[in-house]
């Protein structure tokens, strides 16, 4: 067990990474920021910011040896910049898993011998040449790089099979996987955390709707039957099981018409669609991926409210001019995150909010009115009133 008063360490700076010092701090930790931008939003909040590569083995060796636990916030650090870390100190989650979960054919695989039930997919690594033999079954379908891609980035709509040779070059030729667009009903996401002890805790299930390939609105509980969330449940802990996993994962669904779930993609960290528990739930994520670290015992993450998240995007932002925060703090069921980032750009995670309320049709009304009114600034709206 590493106790309060000992220093914590995170690979990389940004918002999930700044929620992570937040969480830290409030349960009597000091926390390392590595990141190799000189001014991150968790490097602005932490006790110390090492503004390094995360192949940098001085700043590696200067971080394992002066932390009681290393963490990360997102799952693009280098596998090996883990198992280099874990001769120091605990590290959570663990090199192996990282590597399967940062690479789209790596997490595909792993999932399709585990028996985990998926996407009709096609994997482009080079190896097969493009002939009119590929499955046309496959489309329309998204071509997604194997790395690097989030938040829409890296994903290529192509409608039918004649195009995919023109997608491929647009992606410089990278390795990647061709995955048929389904016809869904919803987008749920599982967060759980796992412990060193093997106990596991699933966060309430959120519904999750998405613009332009980013999270936009993210609803909890979730509109579905209990069995199917039950289904989705023990899906996520089999899938923390199989990885022998510990820390914080999420597991994104694709719910079907015929109520069949499908693992979209799996996430090593705290994520977006879990904001929510920082106001609603008991232990929200970022206090939970301490607890994992720290070898505590887990928290409950029970809800003690519905609620609504919205992300705010710089899109809001108008000639680098911040929206009027009233139009949120003005609902006292209402509460605002910003993430500390100096510059707004279209697309980019500024921060978000969240309300909270008696039923979760109440909280979404209220939440889309304000995103509605951030949106249109400066027009007349007339908002739902829940106080």
């Amino acid at each position: 067990m590493i106790k309060p008063g000992a220093t914590l360490g995170i690979l990389g700076g940004g918002q999930l990474g700044r929620m992570f010092v937040m969480a830290a701090q409030s349960m009597g930790y000091a926390v390392t920021v590595l990141d190799p931008a000189q001014d991150s939003p968790a490097g602005r909040v932490a006790e110390r910011h090492l503004c390094a590569d995360y192949l940098d083995f001085m700043a590696l060796d200067e971080l394992g040896s002066t932390c009681a636990g290393v963490t990360t916030e997102f799952e693009n650090v280098p596998a090996d910049t883990l198992r280099y870390l874990s001769k120091f100190c605990p590290v959570s989650p663990d090199a192996d898993s990282v590597a399967i979960a940062q690479d789209r054919i790596q997490e595909k695989q792993f999932l399709t011998h585990n028996g985990f039930a998926l996407a009709p997919y096609l994997v482009l690594d080079g190896q097969q040449p493009l002939t009119p033999a590929i499955d046309p079954t496959l489309f329309p379908g998204i071509l997604k790089s194997s790395r690097f891609g989030y938040d829409g980035k890296g994903q290529v709509f192509i409608e039918s099979a004649d195009k995919l040779h023109d997608a491929l070059i647009s992606m410089n030729n990278r390795c990647g996987v061709l995955e048929k667009k389904v016809s869904l009903v919803r987008e749920i996401s599982v967060i759980l955390a796992r412990g060193r002890d093997q106990r596991i805790v699933c966060f309430p299930i959120a519904e999750n709707r998405h613009t332009n390939g980013i999270l936009d609105v993210s609803i909890v509980p979730a509109g579905i039957e209990e069995p199917i969330a039950e289904q989705a449940r023990e899906i996520a802990r089999q899938v923390a099981i199989r990885l022998d996993y510990v820390g914080i994962l999420c597991i994104e669904f694709f719910l079907l018409e015929n109520d069949q779930l499908l693992i979209n993609e799996i996430a090593p960290r705290p994520h977006n669609s879990g904001h929510f528990s920082l106001d609603a739930c008991i232990t929200s994520q970022f206090e939970q991926q301490v607890r994992v670290l720290c070898g505590l015992p887990l928290g409950s993450a029970s809800l003690m409210r519905p609620a609504v998240m919205v992300n705010l995007l710089g899109d809001l932002w108008r000639e680098n001019c911040a929206p009027d925060w009233r139009l949120i703090l003005n609902h006292s069921v209402a509460k605002l995150h910003l993430y500390g980032k100096q510059e707004a750009r279209p697309g980019r995670k500024m921060g978000h909010f969240t309300v909270l309320a008696d039923t979760v049709n109440d909280a979404l009304v209220l939440a889309l009115g304000i995103k509605q009114a951030l949106t249109a600034e400066g027009q007349s709206f007339s908002f739902p009133t829940l106080e």
